[in-house]
């Protein structure tokens, strides 16, 4: 399976200074840090990014900082995803002119249109823009899901070319790779070993963003033929995993509650979300302490 991004993308958080405003700066410190650490892409303004609490502009500023901070040593793929078609094109227009490398596009939310209407959004993005498109289906979030039928008529189109995985259903992925050549990229990180072992191009992470040495050291044993310790990689990982993803907090929460504690730039979280508190802090310090010492 081709990997059009790489295989080892970060759903980079957004930096922001204390009082709030975007911090250019730490995001190219960080971008720069977890690229060093393995990861061959970073996906700016998605889900993890906050990028319903970000302005136009703001998503413009990041792409063109982490472009300066990472040259072309790793791929840059820009969220453009909203629940508007025209706005969704003008932000796909926006990313390509800043210097993005691809863009990830969720299914359009909260109107919950029908599959047609699904994949003419789709296709009336890709047709107004020269990048490849990722599109993103997470319908626990969107309210809609992008069935197999969906991406199967999809494929065909010459700039949709990979898919972020977090529907859940396994079977519909196995079912599209293997009448496809969309890159599937798990999208939940405990997927993330199983959907490459059964081809997928690899993942886009948001605990990337605090363990990405980690991460790809799972991928990187499946490719050396060493699958049982690419297994127990994977199984070293899951109880951070759980705790960053599934511990009743947004992962942009804990994410940025940890990376603050490593001195990495994070900064605070835009409203409506809240910062963690201080024992969800702790246990987070411990289970990534406890990954590193193992």
């Amino acid at each position: 399976m081709t990997s059009p991004f790489g295989r080892t993308l970060c759903a980079m958080i957004t930096p922001f200074t204390e009082s709030g405003t975007l911090d250019l700066d730490g995001a190219q410190q960080l971008a720069a840090h977890l690229v060093a650490a393995g990861c061959d892409g970073l996906v700016l303004s998605g889900t993890t990014g906050e990028s319903p609490t970000t302005t136009d502009a703001e998503k413009a500023a990041l792409i063109t900082a982490v472009r300066e901070a990472v040259g072309d040593g790793a791929s840059i793929v820009a969220g453009a995803g909203t629940p508007d078609t025209r706005h969704t094109a003008e932000l796909a227009g926006q990313a390509e002119k800043a210097g993005a490398d691809g863009l990830l596009v969720v299914a359009p939310y909260y109107s919950r249109p029908p599959q047609d209407a699904i994949e003419a959004h789709f296709r009336q993005i890709a047709d107004s823009t020269g990048l490849p498109l990722m599109l993103y289906d997470i319908p626990v979030r969107t309210g809609v899901r992008v069935e197999a039928e969906t991406l199967l008529r999809l494929a065909a189109h010459p700039r949709i070319t990979a898919v972020k995985d977090c529907s859940g259903d396994f079977l519909a992925a196995q079912k599209v790779l293997s009448r496809t050549d969309l890159a599937y990229y798990a999208g939940c990180d405990e997927h993330n070993l199983a959907l490459y072992a059964v081809g997928g191009a690899g993942y886009v992470s948001t605990v990337a963003n605090v363990v990405p040495d980690r991460l790809r050291a799972v991928l990187d044993a499946f490719d050396t033929g060493d699958t049982a310790r690419a297994a127990r990689l994977q199984q070293r990982a899951t109880p951070l995993i759980e705790a960053v993803m599934a511990a009743g907090l947004p992962g942009t929460v804990t994410t940025k509650a940890l990376l603050n504690t490593l001195s990495l730039p994070a900064g605070p979280v835009r409203p409506p979300l809240r910062a963690a508190g201080p024992g969800t802090v702790a246990d987070l310090v411990g289970l990534h302490a406890r990954l590193l010492a193992t």
